[in-house]
């Protein structure tokens, strides 16, 4: 079903993605901080659109699908973004090694997949929490402004290391769980 309430959800996320570009590139005092709303409130469709999924009985093979792209994609294109804005080596590492990480688990869970051994790369929790730091990091590096005297930025950027770290840590356990298949 193409719009049911998770499939929306999820259409919604990636649809977010071309205003925040618009958004991040605005020359409004307020356009950094409404990108970084955005950001947040696409991350918060991700946990919704898998609780309706599960709670309305409207788990989808579109969805399945769907989901995992539109997370990578709206994660890929923030540190897209941050990188021409930021060009310092830390932060282009940080999201190499995001990008680099995601884009070698999508293969590996395709190919495991394929020869029917998925199960034994299913998110774990470290990918939930990774998730949830990348969320919350990007959000307030894309918001850029300091918040009563936070500085937001500098704290976005520091979870958002915490998030590559768990990304790198989540891809090798990953990785070891694949390792006796990929030997073969």
């Amino acid at each position: 079903m193409l719009w049911n309430v998770p499939n929306t959800l999820t259409w919604l996320r990636i649809a977010a993605i071309p205003l925040i570009i618009v958004l991040f590139f605005m020359p409004y005092h307020w356009s950094d901080p409404a990108a970084g709303l955005l950001f947040v409130a696409a991350g918060i469709t991700d946990s919704l659109d898998g609780y309706f999924a599960r709670r309305l009985g409207q788990t989808s093979r579109l969805g399945a699908f769907l989901d995992p792209v539109a997370d990578k994609l709206i994660v890929a294109v923030a540190l897209v973004l941050l990188v021409s804005k930021d060009t310092r080596l830390l932060i282009v590492l940080t999201a190499v090694v995001i990008i680099g990480r995601e884009i070698t688990i999508s293969a590996l869970r395709e190919w495991m997949a394929e020869i029917g051994e998925r199960r034994k790369v299913a998110v774990s929790q470290l990918g939930k929490v990774k998730t949830v730091l990348q969320i919350v990091g990007l959000s307030m590096m894309l918001y850029r402004v300091p918040l009563f005297g936070l500085p937001v930025y500098r704290v976005g950027v520091a979870l958002t290391e915490l998030a590559a770290a768990a990304t790198l840590v989540s891809m090798i356990a990953y990785l070891r769980a694949a390792w006796p298949e990929l030997r073969r």
